[in-house]
Parts: C-alpha cells; structure tokens; sequence
C-alpha cells in the first residue's frame, strides 16, 4: 500500500498542504481530485521526491519511499516531459534503461507499450512533430516501461480524444487488475466516476472527503428530486430547502430527522406526483458540495 500521512508543506508564508493524509491500495485506482492550486501536483511531487515536504511521510509496503523505491514509480507530469528532438523508441528506450532496463529489455517494453496504446506507425517520429495527445500517449508508455510497482499520474487525460481516453482508461483498469496501486489527477469528474475505486478531493491543502463514490454520497446530505406538482409546493415547509425547480420537476433538501414520507404527502396534496425519490449525486456535484465555501487555491 502506497500510504501518504500528514504531508505538510509551505512556500514562504503560502501553505501549499496541512496535513494530507490517504492510501492508495494494492490494484486499486484512486482518483486524487481539487481545483487548481489546491495541492495536488506538490502531493504527487512529494511521492516522487522532486519535493521535500515539510512534515509527514510517503511509505510503500510499510516502508519509507527511498531513492530506490522511486526508481519502481511509473510517473506522468502534467507538463511535457519530453525531449521533444529525440525520435519515440529512442526516448522511450533511454528513459527505461534509466530505471535499470537493458536495452534489450527496453526496446521490447517500448515495442508492447507504444503498440498498446496506438502509437506503433509513430515510432520513428520527432516527439515535437507528434500532436499533443500523441505526446501523452508517449508520456503514458514512459511511465509504464519499466514495468512500475505504482502508478502516480498527473492529469494523464489532458489533451486525449475519446478513443485515447477509452485506450488509457483499459490500460489503467489493466495495471490495477495486475496489483498496482495506481493514483491519478483529473479534472474530468465524470471520468475519475466512472474508472476510480475511490476518490480523494483536495481544497486548499486540505483532504475534504476520502472514500468510493457510494460513500461520499451517504455522507452528503438528503435531497429528492419530485415530478408532477407546479412549482412552489414545497416553499415554506419545514424542514425543507428548495434547490431547484424546472416546471413540474423540484429538487429538495431535507434537514437531519425530517421525514421524506410528509414531503411526499405534500406533494400529493399540491397535484399528481408522478415520480418520486432519493437523489444521486454525481461526482461532479459531490465535489462542489465537499469544497463549498473553501478557498480554490493556496493562498499566503
């Protein structure tokens, strides 16, 4: 298990993290989610050494993350870290033998990873005459090469088409079914919904929320949506907060110990009630309730 605890880290008086604290299991997908400048690429910069944190600690297996343990990280920045003069193989093949790879070795990763992903016509390329999404996909095979013990990917969807996000999505779902803990950075709510174990959502430096979405959604508070009834039936009754109407469809909250069974009573007794129940909040909506009134950014 890839264990973060209480990381901690400040930029002259600007404290970038407080006490970041979360898991990341063994062939689990863990989606690490917050707004720009929230702490998300210092954490992932943390897990990698690039910077020093503060206070708290990275382990893997019980152990503290060394330089050799660094080594068995597959990592994916959020900028291109590309020489972008140097053809696919022969960047893929030094940045593998990097990791301790023979050639040999090297050169048939880079084969099965830049077939894997759809880049086997684009061998030969300058990396700077490939298309963005295509240097992603150059930047996955970097991360996945030396065949890693964790993944730790920094918003690795940016820039794909929906058939490279599909590709990278299986690709993702495939190292976590082999057993390795893999942690990405999304801005794409949806995404991080659909392909994640788990989620983590980070506000100014904070942990907000750890859990699967099921989770989350328990501890968010109670909402219906009711169909059928004209707009107004539910101001003023107690207990009762009106989101959002549209026509015969109302969306409500409900304060702790209210009894959903008098809100559909009066419902009722305002019209026909035509549909009826719990509301699901998706991710995207259980993240803007999670960072409600926190800062989006670090700030001295």
């Amino acid at each position: 298990m890839l264990a973060i605890e209480g990381l901690a880290k400040r930029f002259g008086t600007a404290t970038a993290l407080a006490g970041v604290t979360f898991q990341v299991r063994p062939g689990e997908v863990f989606g690490f989610v917050g707004g720009n400048g929230a702490g998300k690429t210092t954490t992932m910069r943390i897990v990698l050494g690039v910077l020093d944190a503060d206070a708290g600690t990275v382990s893997w297996r019980g152990s503290p993350v060394d330089a050799e343990m660094r080594r068995r990280i597959g990592y994916l920045p959020e900028e291109r870290g590309l020489y972008p003069k140097m053809r696919v193989t022969e960047q893929l093949v030094y940045l593998a033998r990097l990791h301790g790879m023979s050639r040999s070795a090297a050169n048939r990763a880079v084969d099965h990873w830049t077939g894997r992903v759809g880049l086997a016509g684009r061998r030969g390329d300058e990396v700077q005459k490939l298309s963005l999404g295509n240097q992603q996909r150059v930047q996955l095979c970097a991360a996945l090469a030396h065949d890693p013990d964790v993944l730790v990917l920094d918003e690795p969807f940016s820039g794909l088409d929906p058939t490279a996000v599909d590709t990278m999505s299986e690709v993702l779902r495939e190292r976590a079914a082999a057993g390795i803990p893999v942690i990405f950075s999304s801005h794409q709510l949806e995404l991080v919904e659909r392909l994640c174990d788990r989620v983590g959502i980070i506000s100014a430096g904070r942990m907000v929320a750890v859990g699967t979405v099921e989770e989350l959604r328990a501890g968010s508070a109670e909402r219906y949506d009711v169909t059928g009834p004209p707009t107004g039936w539910a101001d003023g009754l107690p207990g009762v907060r009106v989101l959002a109407t549209d026509g015969g469809w109302t969306r409500v909250e409900l304060d702790p110990g209210t009894d959903d069974q008098k809100l559909l009573a009066a419902a009722l007794a305002a019209g026909p009630v035509y549909a009826f129940g719990p509301h699901r909040p998706p991710l995207t909506e259980l993240y803007r309730d999670a960072v409600a009134d926190r800062p989006t950014e670090v700030t001295p």
